[in-house]
C-alpha cells in the first residue's frame, strides 16, 4: 500500500519504527458480528476522525501470560508508541494483520498466530516457548478509546489466556518496563492508577478487562477449571 506523501508529512516526528508499522501494518477490518469486511493500515484503523466517520472497526488481540506462580506479566508501553504511551498494560496486545496465517477461524487460529508473533516482536519470547495450543481463547469484547485528539482505538478485541514460565527480552521500540504482580499486587497498581500516584496509568481495555473479567478468569486458572470460563460465543459491548 502507497503511503500516503500528506500523512508522512504531517507526522514526519513520529517515531521512524512505529511509521513503518503504522503504514505497513494491514488490519483486519470486521464488523460488529466479527464478520472480516475489508483492511486497512494501522495508521487509517487508528485515526479517530475515520473511526468516527466511517465506524472502522479492526480486530485485535489482548494476551494475558502468567507464570507457573500465576502471577500476570504486565508490560508498560514504550514512550514512542502512537496510542496510549508509557500506559500499563496486560502482557501483549496488538492485531491480527490480513494475511493467510492471521486470517484462519478454526480455533482461533489466526488470532493465536499473530499473538505467538508479538510475544517475540514484543518481548523477545520465541515460538516454541509460547505453542499455540497452549493459548486459551476466554472471550470477544468490542470498545472504543480516544487516545488524544488524534488517535484512539475502536476494536474487537480477542482475550487470550496462556500459562509458561519464559524469558524476556523486551524490545524497547515497543515496550518501556515489564513486570510480573499476583492478585494483590494488581490490586496495588489499580489503586494508584485511580488516585494518580506514581503517575500510573492502564490502557483503557485493559482496564475493561480488570473491571469485567479478570478476577474471575483468575480464579479459575487458580482452580484449574479455565476452560469452564471461557465464551467465545457472546460479543461484549464495553465502554
Amino acid at each position: 500500500m502507497a503511503k500516503p506523501n500528506a500523512d508522512v508529512d504531517a507526522d514526519a516526528s513520529m517515531d521512524e519504527v512505529q511509521k513503518r508499522l503504522m503504514f505497513e501494518d494491514e488490519c483486519i477490518l470486521v464488523d460488529e458480528q466479527d464478520k472480516v469486511v475489508g483492511h486497512q493500515s494501522k495508521y487509517i484503523c487508528h485515526l479517530m476522525e475515520k473511526i468516527e466517520s466511517e465506524n472502522l472497526l479492526h480486530r485485535a488481540f489482548s494476551v494475558f501470560l502468567f507464570n507457573s506462580k500465576h502471577e500476570l506479566l504486565l508490560q508498560q508501553r514504550s514512550a514512542t508508541k502512537v496510542t496510549f504511551p508509557l500506559v500499563w498494560t496486560n502482557t501483549c496486545c496488538s492485531h491480527p494483520l490480513y494475511r493467510e496465517s492471521e486470517l484462519i477461524d478454526d480455533n482461533f487460529l489466526g488470532v493465536k498466530n499473530a499473538a505467538q508473533r508479538k510475544l517475540l516482536d514484543e518481548l523477545g519470547i520465541p515460538a516454541e516457548d509460547v505453542p499455540i495450543d497452549q493459548f486459551v481463547p476466554l472471550g470477544r469484547m468490542l470498545y472504543k478509546a480516544p487516545s488524544d485528539g488524534k488517535w484512539g482505538e475502536h476494536e474487537l478485541d480477542y482475550l487470550l489466556f496462556i500459562v509458561r514460565d519464559v524469558k524476556l527480552f523486551p524490545n524497547p521500540d515497543e515496550v518501556a518496563d515489564v513486570k510480573y504482580v499476583s492478585k494483590e499486587q494488581l490490586e496495588e497498581v489499580i489503586k494508584k492508577a485511580d488516585a494518580g500516584e506514581d503517575g500510573i496509568k492502564l490502557s483503557p481495555w485493559f482496564r475493561l478487562v480488570v473491571d469485567n473479567f479478570l478476577m474471575k478468569w483468575w480464579d479459575h486458572l487458580e482452580k484449574g477449571t479455565l476452560a469452564e470460563a471461557a465464551d467465545m460465543e457472546t460479543i461484549h459491548r464495553l465502554k
